[in-house]
């Protein structure tokens, strides 16, 4: 398992997250996802077997916000 924290370009409304956190639970792998409003942060617990940090920050674009770095950490 991996922990990954993506950090956006400031959100502009609440129903941003709920986008976000419904387009990156739909990634196989992934058991856990959170966005953070006021940080502009998501956090995503991942089965590193399935999935990686690049398809987040990838389904987090195609979803039209810019992820400005990327932290993963084993867990």
């Amino acid at each position: 398992m991996e922990n990954i924290i993506l950090v956006l370009e400031p959100l502009t409304c609440p129903s941003c997250m709920q986008k976000i956190e419904g387009g990156v639970s739909k990634i196989s792998g992934v058991k856990k996802v959170k966005v953070l409003f006021n940080a502009s942060k998501v956090k995503a617990m991942i089965d590193s077997t399935k999935t990686n940090a690049d398809a987040l920050k990838e389904q987090v674009e195609k979803l039209g916000f810019t992820v400005k770095k990327v932290k993963v950490k084993e867990s």
